[in-house]
């Protein structure tokens, strides 16, 4: 069977569910097609999504093309769900790419085109809306390749361009063999000798697809289904096929997780090899970077299947085995968790895009129950990895960490369409991090005051370079003390850097475990196992972080703000009154450009006046500017006081504190 993976990507608005509904009709898997506007399309089943009009989960749905049976895959478009988007990016095929006649290259189009060229995933290009008013043709094509870097085959012409009666003429244009021709030598000599026949002109075409060396390009009209023949027989001839051997080893990769009716868990997963059957018994799990030294290795967990379903004509089946290519639907796996792997792992999960850098405290109303609250949360963070939790016990708070304020309402909707609870948030501020400045390190040893714990903890902390994470190492051996305790070590060192000297997050640096020591099991006779005079993992964990945090006194750290990439194009002529707001909200521009009467500014700006920017963009610029903005880095905190998050910790800063949490002992 020929099976293709297909995902259908785009900027906000720009039409992929009306093309997810035009190409089901055109398949023939639904009789009547969905509008958003009337909340009754395919892909969108939340309620929310039908009421606000906009994709937040993304959906699977089957279709046939002749032979080729096509697991249709519709993402968000909004910035806010780009963890949804990352997700499917890693379980694609091939990829269309929506882009609107009218709006044309938008910012979200940008970054989804950069990370689809990066990740080497043949992607066809559609211009949707041709039959609006002010829909484009040939300057939008111009901008296509200027803008997204992109070598592109026109597959046709549009005649009545902008009106209902837009329609798509199919027919390589004549610009296609001097575009193929610079990538294959074949075709160069043939288009220099004049011999180039419509078959060689085809073969180079899917040929370079497949390659992602060019992109061709479809216009069409989602709303009237003018051209989706045409793209439908692009995505049959043009994408390449799933690969995977069904006789292989078990592999696959989990990319949704979802509640069924009685709240048990669903894992979408896309089988790279092997066959997955009911009743299986297998291995899931994360996978640690191959530069991790620890002795912890990779987490993984077992289950049993109990039951799957695949995608098939428009709707999803039971069936008794999943094998390499396709998308299945697994139930019993109760501890499974968004990105792990089944089976043998591929590689270590990759982030394509940045994490969240904004966090906001959520508010319970007066009679919402706190535990509904913390298992509603759980489930939604359960759904998106990329947004963490931090739980207050002591102010009974929770935070919840996000991509941008439209997120901040979907939660809040979510949370009391589907599980009753109502809150509101405080402001949003941004999500700092810190990191060493230096070298320290720390030790405690076993039955040596003022230490109350039976055990000896030794270890230096080292900055790292930028983006390496945190690195666990030893300069102990292995055997010197059973491996539970230095598991229980490192666990609780990474833990305990989740809290810095300033209550953020520390990254970037290396732990290397320089001292060890445990009190052997003690007995008596007739007695058994003397707790009071042995070392357990509780020993461990109590003191690490006493002598973590010491380590990163001495080192010292530094706070560390998210800085966006910007980039502003507006009227040359509202650049005066554009300057000083962007240098009142501690934006710097570093590259100015004037193209005509158009002015385009590039620079950044701190994360927290990202979302002020963007509404005062629009009064600035007359309502024609057009903002991008993406993080970028993180930059030390210079302006006012060093920003402090509030700990949910036992304190190990204080160790009086600390110690009357963990022990209720005072040294």
């Amino acid at each position: 069977m020929h099976l293709l993976n297909l995902g259908i990507l785009a900027h906000v608005d720009a039409g992929k569910t009306s093309l997810t509904e035009r190409l089901l009709h055109s398949a023939g898997v639904i009789d009547e097609i969905g509008s958003v506007d009337d909340g009754n399309t395919r892909t969108d089943t939340l309620a929310l999504e039908r009421r606000r009009g906009i994709t937040i989960k993304s959906a699977v749905v089957s279709f046939p093309v002749d032979a080729v049976t096509v697991n249709l895959i519709d993402t968000p478009g909004h910035p806010d769900f780009i963890a949804e988007v990352e997700r499917v990016l890693g379980v694609l095929d091939g990829a269309v790419l929506v882009v609107s006649a009218v709006e044309g290259v938008q910012p979200q189009t940008r970054i989804l085109m950069r990370t689809l060229q990066c990740l080497r995933i043949p992607t066809l290009l559609f211009v949707n809306k041709i039959d609006r008013r002010g829909a484009r043709y040939d300057d939008l094509l111009s901008a296509i390749s200027e803008r997204l870097r992109a070598a592109v085959v026109p597959m046709g012409s549009v005649e009545g361009l902008g009106t209902r009666e837009a329609g798509f003429v199919p027919g390589l244009d004549p610009r296609a063999p001097v575009v193929l021709a610079e990538h294959d030598d074949e075709l160069l000599t043939a288009y220099v000798e004049n011999t180039v026949s419509y078959d060689l002109l085809r073969t180079a075409l899917a040929d370079q697809t497949r390659q992602v060396l060019v992109h061709p390009v479809y216009f069409d009209s989602a709303i009237t289904g003018a051209g989706v023949d045409a793209l439908i027989t692009g995505i049959k001839e043009l994408l390449p096929a799933a690969e995977g051997d069904p006789q292989g080893p078990l592999s696959g990769t989990v990319f949704k997780v979802e509640r069924g009716p009685a709240g048990e868990k669903i894992a979408y997963a896309r089988m790279f090899s092997g066959t997955l059957r009911t009743r299986d018994r297998i291995t899931f799990g994360d996978t640690r970077d191959s530069s991790d030294t620890s002795p912890a290795g990779d987490t993984r967990e077992e289950g049993k299947v109990t039951a799957i379903t695949v995608f098939d004509h428009g709707t999803d089946i039971a069936s008794d085995s999943v094998p390499a290519g396709r998308i299945g639907k697994l139930r019993g796996l109760g501890e499974i968790r968004i990105g792990d792997s089944i089976g043998v792992p591929r590689k270590a999960v990759e982030h394509f895009f940045a994490p969240p850098t904004l966090e906001t405290v959520v508010v319970p109303a007066p009679d919402t129950d706190r535990r509904s609250l913390h298992l509603a949360l759980t489930q939604l963070a359960e759904q998106d990895p990329l947004i963490g939790l931090r739980h207050d016990e002591e102010r009974q708070e929770t935070a919840v960490s996000l991509y941008g304020e439209v997120q901040k309402e979907v939660i809040q909707t979510t949370l009391a369409d589907e599980f009753g609870v109502h809150v509101t948030f405080r402001e949003t501020t941004p999500l700092c991090i810190e990191r060493p400045n230096g070298t320290g390190a720390a030790v405690e040893f076993n039955k040596k005051d003022p230490n109350p714990f039976l055990a000896t903890v030794g270890l230096r902390v080292d900055p790292g370079p930028v983006g390496s994470g945190v690195r666990f190492g030893l300069e102990v051996e292995l055997g010197a003390m059973p491996y539970a305790f230095f598991k229980a070590v490192e666990d609780t060192v990474r833990e305990t850097l989740g809290q810095g000297l300033h209550g953020w997050r520390v990254t970037d640096c290396a732990v290397t475990m320089t001292h060890s020591g445990y009190s052997p099991r003690q007995s008596h006779a007739h007695q058994g196992f003397d707790k009071s005079m042995s070392s357990t993992g509780a020993d461990f964990r109590g003191l690490t972080p006493l002598v973590l945090v010491e380590a990163l006194r001495r080192a010292g750290s530094q706070v560390y703000e998210p800085m966006h990439r910007f980039r502003v194009e507006a009227p040359a002529d509202t650049l005066a009154a554009l300057l000083p707001v962007l240098a009142a909200l501690r934006a710097v521009p570093q590259t100015t450009e004037t193209h005509g009467s158009l002015c385009v500014l590039e620079g950044e700006v701190p994360a927290a006046q990202v979302h002020g920017l963007e509404r005062q963009l629009p009064g600035l610029t007359r309502g024609e500017g057009e903002w991008e903005c993406a993080f970028d880095h993180y930059a030390p905190v210079a302006h006012g006081t060093v920003p402090e998050r509030t700990r949910t910790d036992h304190n190990p800063l204080n160790r009086k504190e600390y110690l009357l949490n963990v022990t209720r002992r005072v040294a």
